[in-house]
């Protein structure tokens, strides 16, 4: 039976590709499913049970966006969406996710030289023939191919963002977990390792009934194809591609199987060779210990740890390994020497420091939703950063900002064990520069520095515009420091060391934003950042209240990159917080 969250996918993908068919993402028809997912959202309830007319009810559902909920429900599929789907086939839809590939030249290159995939659309480039077309020329060209490029969307085995898999797999975990004869399920390998694109989704079940969890899994309604079908293994595809594997093992054996297929497989290697170093074996199984050399009967038989993950690592003498470290670049002597990180987790974080409502343009929550929203989290302090001025359509000039400060003072009092702050994120222009005058930004209580426009400059004037903002003595903190969307827009290219230096010469925090399409700062550089003794900050970027739960990749993203307690500033104490932005 469909659920509250398949009405909700549905809704993004009828708004997906009905910004194809409108050829503009701000048509009437798209909006409509956009406010729809947020008055669901926002309603809070499960909408499966009510009709037509009660859903109209909800803010943002209308007649006809009701009707096709209700269609779904009843019958589960909408005709509108399959007429959608057979006009924008998946590999119509990946080509429409490449930076500069807006849906009027989508149509324009389909119709005109008949491409329909992305290997079509490759082979156009490389033969010159886009630049010949109306509105295009040799740069789009030149742009386009090197954004299919760093999208890594050029070799044979593409790889998902991690956004587009995510949520996918957290579906089925939970779907599965609902079910009596499922004991646990986890999804595992690169996902779970937080890694930024996707092979496959791997989920490990624990049951003792596999043939009928086997069942379960292939009437689930994520299933568009099952290419594999078998009493403790099922693989099937989703409508847009990606494959899912999922296997069944006994409860007894789940930490080892998760162990095992969570991998990687360079930390799985040093794992079993520290098993046989001492005499024993580890596989997806278990943690075996050898039988004697002179025994007849050489089968391993005895189980030295396998029903969790922790038992493994104590029985192999190391301190456990938090999954998404698992990459084999020092954990493992890491874990081997108790040396391992104390980790930032979600249980630490005091505060959220980058935080939007309704004032900014793209914010869809008011500022007494958003304070209600962290205050029931529990947070000590708040920031409030609605976008500047510089950013068209979403920024608010220095009046507006004013007035908006009053708001958030007057809403902040139903919450007084929290501190809210009346922030900004800054956009940061071209040469460095920042919104307001001088003296306005010195105003703010906090602000988030951050790169949304100019994403074409060379690394050197990339790399100068960043130093320029940190050095800027109103700026407290970096956002999401390339602008990338993973999958679909390339970050800018800096130097990273020169930009680390300068965050920890003037004191400022390096964002890890938890939003799935951007997990920006990468791993990778919160790693040289902790290495160097950077600040950093994990924050959501909340647009709405149901977005607080970004905190969780934020965190994972920063965990994979060795990040402890101290070094993330929103961990702290409400009062040192406080003393470090000067408040």
């Amino acid at each position: 039976m469909a659920s509250t969250r398949d009405v909700l996918d549905l809704l993004d993908e009828l708004a997906q590709l009905t910004v194809l068919k409108e050829q503009s993402p701000q048509s009437f028809k798209v909006r409509a499913y956009e406010n729809a997912k947020q008055g669901i959202q926002a309603d809070g309830r499960d909408i499966t049970q009510l009709s037509a007319t009660e859903l109209t009810k909800i803010k943002g559902i209308g007649k006809s966006t009701a009707a096709k909920i209700r269609e779904f429900m009843d019958t589960g599929q909408v005709e509108k969406l399959e007429q959608l789907r057979e006009e924008f086939p998946p590999p119509v839809v990946e080509m429409s996710r490449i930076p500069g590939m807006g849906p009027k030249t989508l149509a324009l290159i389909r119709a005109e030289l008949d491409i329909q995939d992305l290997d079509g659309l490759k082979e156009a480039l490389a033969s010159k023939k886009l630049r010949d077309l109306k509105g295009l020329g040799a740069k789009a060209e030149e742009k386009m191919t090197k954004a299919i490029e760093r999208l890594g969307l050029s070799g044979k085995d593409r790889r998902r963002p991690i956004g587009d898999a995510m949520p996918l797999a957290e579906k089925l975990v939970a779907e599965l977990k609902s079910q009596d004869i499922v004991v646990d399920a986890q999804y595992c390998g690169s996902l779970r390792r937080m890694r930024e694109t996707i092979g496959d989704v791997d989920i490990t079940v624990a049951s003792l009934d596999g043939p009928a969890v086997m069942a379960l899994v292939r009437d689930q309604s994520a299933v568009h194809e099952v290419i594999l079908s078998g009493d403790t293994k099922t693989s099937f595809l989703t409508r847009d591609g990606m494959q899912v594997d999922v296997r069944v093992v006994e409860p007894s054996q789940f930490g080892a199987a998760v162990l095992y297929f969570t991998g990687s497989k360079a930390h799985n290697i040093a794992m079993r060779q520290r098993a046989l170093d001492r005499g024993l074996l580890l596989n997806e199984y278990g943690l075996l210990r050898k039988p004697d050399e002179d025994a007849e009967d050489q089968t391993p038989s005895e189980v030295v740890a396998a029903e969790t993950e922790a038992s493994i690592y104590a029985a192999l003498e190391m301190a456990y390994v938090n999954p998404v470290m698992r990459e084999n670049t020092g954990e493992v002597e890491a874990s081997i020497a108790d040396e391992l990180p104390e980790l930032v987790e979600v249980a630490h974080i005091r505060g959220d420091l980058h935080y939007h409502t309704d004032r900014s343009g793209d914010g869809r929550s008011t500022v007494e939703e958003m304070i209600a929203e962290a205050a029931g989290r529990g947070y000590e302090y708040l920031a409030i950063t609605d976008h500047g001025e510089d950013l068209a359509i979403n920024g608010s000039s220095a009046e507006e900002m004013l007035e908006h400060r009053e708001h958030i003072t007057e809403a902040a009092k139903a919450h007084p064990q929290m501190t809210v702050l009346w922030g900004c994120e800054l956009n940061i222009g071209a040469g460095g520069g920042l919104d307001y005058e001088d003296e306005f930004r010195a105003l703010f209580d906090y602000t988030v520095a951050s790169v949304h426009s100019h994403y074409d400059q060379s690394v050197k004037e990339q790399t100068a515009r960043l130093v320029a903002a940190i050095a800027d003595p109103t700026v407290n903190s970096i956002g999401h420091l390339t602008g990338r969307y993973i999958g679909r827009r390339p970050g800018i290219e800096i130097d990273v060391d020169v930009v680390l230096e300068a965050l920890f010469q003037f004191d400022k925090a390096l964002e890890v934003n938890g939003a799935l399409q951007r997990l920006d700062a990468a791993s990778d550089v919160v790693r040289k950042a902790v290495d160097r003794g950077v600040k950093l900050v994990i924050n959501t970027d909340s647009h709405h209240v149901s977005e607080l739960g970004r905190i969780e990749y934020g965190v994972k993203t920063a965990q994979r990159g060795w990040a402890p307690r101290d070094l993330v500033v929103n961990t702290w104490p409400k009062k040192k917080f406080l003393d470090w932005i000067g408040h």
